[in-house]
Protein backbone atom coordinates (compact mmCIF):
# COMPACT_ATOMS: atom_id res chain seq x y z
CA UNK A 1 0.00 0.00 0.00
CA UNK A 2 1.30 3.44 -0.96
CA UNK A 3 1.07 5.58 2.19
CA UNK A 4 1.45 8.78 0.16
CA UNK A 5 -1.97 8.11 -1.37
CA UNK A 6 -3.62 6.70 1.76
CA UNK A 7 -2.54 9.44 4.19
CA UNK A 8 -3.52 13.01 3.31
CA UNK A 9 -0.72 15.53 3.07
CA UNK A 10 -0.32 18.17 5.72
CA UNK A 11 -2.10 21.37 4.77
CA UNK A 12 0.61 23.70 3.51
CA UNK A 13 -0.34 27.38 3.37
CA UNK A 14 2.69 28.19 1.27
CA UNK A 15 1.85 25.64 -1.43
CA UNK A 16 -1.26 27.48 -2.57
CA UNK A 17 -3.80 24.94 -1.32
CA UNK A 18 -6.92 26.10 0.49
CA UNK A 19 -6.75 29.66 -0.73
CA UNK A 20 -9.63 31.94 0.24
CA UNK A 21 -9.17 34.14 -2.81
CA UNK A 22 -6.67 35.18 -5.45
CA UNK A 23 -3.21 35.36 -3.91
CA UNK A 24 -4.32 34.84 -0.31
CA UNK A 25 -5.26 32.07 2.10
CA UNK A 26 -7.87 31.79 4.80
CA UNK A 27 -5.05 32.45 7.26
CA UNK A 28 -4.18 35.69 5.50
CA UNK A 29 -7.81 36.83 5.44
CA UNK A 30 -8.16 35.93 9.12
CA UNK A 31 -5.04 37.86 10.08
CA UNK A 32 -6.20 40.86 8.07
CA UNK A 33 -9.54 40.82 9.88
CA UNK A 34 -7.87 40.48 13.28
CA UNK A 35 -5.33 43.22 12.53
CA UNK A 36 -7.96 45.63 11.24
CA UNK A 37 -10.35 45.16 14.16
CA UNK A 38 -7.73 45.30 16.92
CA UNK A 39 -5.53 47.88 15.23
CA UNK A 40 -8.30 50.30 14.28
CA UNK A 41 -9.94 49.88 17.69
CA UNK A 42 -6.68 50.89 19.36
CA UNK A 43 -6.09 53.72 16.89
CA UNK A 44 -9.58 55.08 17.65
CA UNK A 45 -8.88 54.84 21.38
CA UNK A 46 -5.64 56.75 20.91
CA UNK A 47 -7.39 59.34 18.72
CA UNK A 48 -9.82 59.96 21.58
CA UNK A 49 -6.88 60.81 23.84
CA UNK A 50 -4.87 62.82 21.33
CA UNK A 51 -7.46 64.61 19.22
CA UNK A 52 -10.75 64.35 21.07
CA UNK A 53 -12.22 62.30 18.21
CA UNK A 54 -15.05 59.82 18.82
CA UNK A 55 -16.20 61.69 21.92
CA UNK A 56 -12.83 61.49 23.64
CA UNK A 57 -11.35 63.96 26.09
CA UNK A 58 -8.57 65.18 23.79
CA UNK A 59 -5.04 65.95 24.87
CA UNK A 60 -5.96 68.43 27.62
CA UNK A 61 -8.61 66.17 29.14
CA UNK A 62 -6.35 63.12 28.99
CA UNK A 63 -3.48 65.09 30.52
CA UNK A 64 -5.72 66.22 33.38
CA UNK A 65 -6.91 62.64 34.01
CA UNK A 66 -3.37 61.28 33.98
CA UNK A 67 -2.16 64.04 36.32
CA UNK A 68 -4.84 63.00 38.80
CA UNK A 69 -3.53 59.43 38.58
CA UNK A 70 0.00 60.58 39.42
CA UNK A 71 1.48 60.71 35.92
CA UNK A 72 3.40 63.97 35.73
CA UNK A 73 3.74 65.86 33.53
CA UNK A 74 0.27 64.87 32.38
CA UNK A 75 0.64 66.23 28.86
CA UNK A 76 3.77 64.17 28.18
CA UNK A 77 2.08 61.01 29.45
CA UNK A 78 -1.04 61.81 27.42
CA UNK A 79 1.05 62.08 24.25
CA UNK A 80 2.92 58.87 25.06
CA UNK A 81 -0.23 56.93 25.93
CA UNK A 82 -2.31 58.25 23.05
CA UNK A 83 0.62 57.93 20.67
CA UNK A 84 1.25 54.30 21.60
CA UNK A 85 -2.42 53.47 21.08
CA UNK A 86 -2.89 55.50 17.90
CA UNK A 87 0.47 54.70 16.28
CA UNK A 88 0.62 51.10 17.48
CA UNK A 89 -2.94 50.52 16.33
CA UNK A 90 -2.21 51.89 12.87
CA UNK A 91 0.97 49.82 12.55
CA UNK A 92 -0.96 46.71 13.55
CA UNK A 93 -3.86 47.47 11.18
CA UNK A 94 -1.49 48.01 8.27
CA UNK A 95 0.73 45.07 9.13
CA UNK A 96 3.70 47.43 9.10
CA UNK A 97 6.52 46.73 11.57
CA UNK A 98 3.98 44.37 13.07
CA UNK A 99 5.89 43.36 16.23
CA UNK A 100 6.42 47.04 17.10
CA UNK A 101 2.70 47.77 16.67
CA UNK A 102 1.85 44.73 18.80
CA UNK A 103 4.32 45.86 21.47
CA UNK A 104 2.80 49.36 21.58
CA UNK A 105 -0.75 48.00 21.92
CA UNK A 106 0.33 45.46 24.52
CA UNK A 107 2.36 47.93 26.58
CA UNK A 108 -0.47 50.42 26.62
CA UNK A 109 -2.96 47.78 27.73
CA UNK A 110 -0.60 46.44 30.41
CA UNK A 111 -0.29 49.94 31.86
CA UNK A 112 -4.08 50.36 31.71
CA UNK A 113 -4.58 47.09 33.58
CA UNK A 114 -2.05 48.04 36.24
CA UNK A 115 -3.46 51.53 36.83
CA UNK A 116 -7.17 51.40 36.03
CA UNK A 117 -8.79 48.00 35.68
CA UNK A 118 -6.91 45.45 37.83
CA UNK A 119 -8.57 46.48 41.10
CA UNK A 120 -12.01 45.94 39.52
CA UNK A 121 -11.43 42.26 38.81
CA UNK A 122 -11.73 40.38 35.55
CA UNK A 123 -15.19 41.25 34.19
CA UNK A 124 -15.18 44.37 31.99
CA UNK A 125 -18.83 45.18 32.80
CA UNK A 126 -17.56 45.85 36.33
CA UNK A 127 -14.63 47.93 35.08
CA UNK A 128 -12.29 44.95 34.96
CA UNK A 129 -9.44 43.99 32.68
CA UNK A 130 -11.07 41.33 30.50
CA UNK A 131 -11.22 43.55 27.38
CA UNK A 132 -7.63 44.72 27.85
CA UNK A 133 -6.52 41.11 28.09
CA UNK A 134 -8.28 40.19 24.83
CA UNK A 135 -6.52 43.07 23.05
CA UNK A 136 -3.15 41.98 24.48
CA UNK A 137 -3.65 38.36 23.42
CA UNK A 138 -4.82 39.41 19.95
CA UNK A 139 -1.90 41.77 19.36
CA UNK A 140 0.68 39.26 20.55
CA UNK A 141 -0.92 36.48 18.51
CA UNK A 142 -0.36 38.60 15.41
CA UNK A 143 3.25 39.25 16.45
CA UNK A 144 3.90 35.52 16.84
CA UNK A 145 1.95 34.32 13.78
CA UNK A 146 2.78 37.24 11.50
CA UNK A 147 0.51 39.71 9.73
CA UNK A 148 -0.19 37.46 6.75
CA UNK A 149 0.25 38.15 3.06
CA UNK A 150 -2.21 41.04 3.04
CA UNK A 151 0.16 43.38 4.89
CA UNK A 152 2.71 46.08 4.26
CA UNK A 153 5.40 43.90 5.87
CA UNK A 154 4.71 41.27 3.20
CA UNK A 155 4.82 43.82 0.39
CA UNK A 156 8.19 45.03 1.67
CA UNK A 157 9.45 41.46 1.98
CA UNK A 158 9.91 41.68 5.75
CA UNK A 159 9.51 38.44 7.71
CA UNK A 160 8.95 39.82 11.20
CA UNK A 161 7.16 36.94 12.88
CA UNK A 162 7.79 33.77 14.84
CA UNK A 163 8.92 33.02 18.35
CA UNK A 164 11.73 35.58 18.46
CA UNK A 165 9.57 38.44 17.20
CA UNK A 166 6.63 37.51 19.43
CA UNK A 167 8.79 37.24 22.53
CA UNK A 168 10.57 40.49 21.60
CA UNK A 169 7.21 42.28 21.25
CA UNK A 170 6.04 40.94 24.63
CA UNK A 171 9.33 41.89 26.30
CA UNK A 172 9.35 45.40 24.82
CA UNK A 173 5.75 45.87 25.95
CA UNK A 174 6.56 44.73 29.48
CA UNK A 175 9.66 46.92 29.75
CA UNK A 176 7.87 50.04 28.50
CA UNK A 177 4.83 49.41 30.75
CA UNK A 178 7.11 49.00 33.78
CA UNK A 179 9.01 52.18 32.84
CA UNK A 180 5.78 54.16 32.50
CA UNK A 181 4.48 52.84 35.81
CA UNK A 182 7.81 53.59 37.52
CA UNK A 183 7.49 57.22 36.42
CA UNK A 184 4.16 57.51 38.24
CA UNK A 185 4.37 59.78 41.28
Amino acid sequence: MDLRRAVPRTFDLTAGEGRAGPGSTGFDAGMLLLRLVVGLTMAAHGAQKLFGWFGGPGLAGTAHFLEQMGFRPGELHAVLSGGAEFGGGLLLALGLLTPLGAAAVTGSMLAAIATVTWQNGFISAKGGYEYNLVLIASALAVAFAGPGRLSVDEVLGWRLSGWRWGVAAAALAAVTAVAVLAARQ
